[in-house]
């Protein structure tokens, strides 16, 4: 038995930005860098593969991405489902409030 893996393509790679508040409490993680990930979710669990705990930070029990949290792919607000293109620009912020 053969498998053709030439129609198996693997995730896209995307480059990731992530808030300054968030990196400082991750000592060594990266405020740029890219990944490979389907989704959105795939692209969080990578995040937490690399460092433990931010899974946490960025994602609630329900699971959504928390209130205070914005995930932007190519300045469009992403959920944990919003899929990932090749080279796909996905800036990581906190909110911004206050009256």
């Amino acid at each position: 038995m053969s498998i053709d893996v030439s129609s198996i393509s693997p995730p896209p790679t995307v480059e990731v930005t992530l808030a300054p508040a968030l990196t400082r409490l991750f000592p060594g993680a990266a405020s740029r860098l890219e990944l490979s990930a389907p989704t959105v979710g795939a692209m969080i669990d990578a995040l937490e593969a690399l460092w433990p705990g931010m899974r946490d930070r960025l994602v609630d029990s329900t699971p959504r991405i928390r209130r205070h949290m914005n995930v932007f792919v190519e300045g469009q607000r992403a959920t944990l489902a919003t899929p990932l293109n090749p080279g796909a620009k996905v800036f990581v912020i906190t909110a911004v409030s206050g009256g």
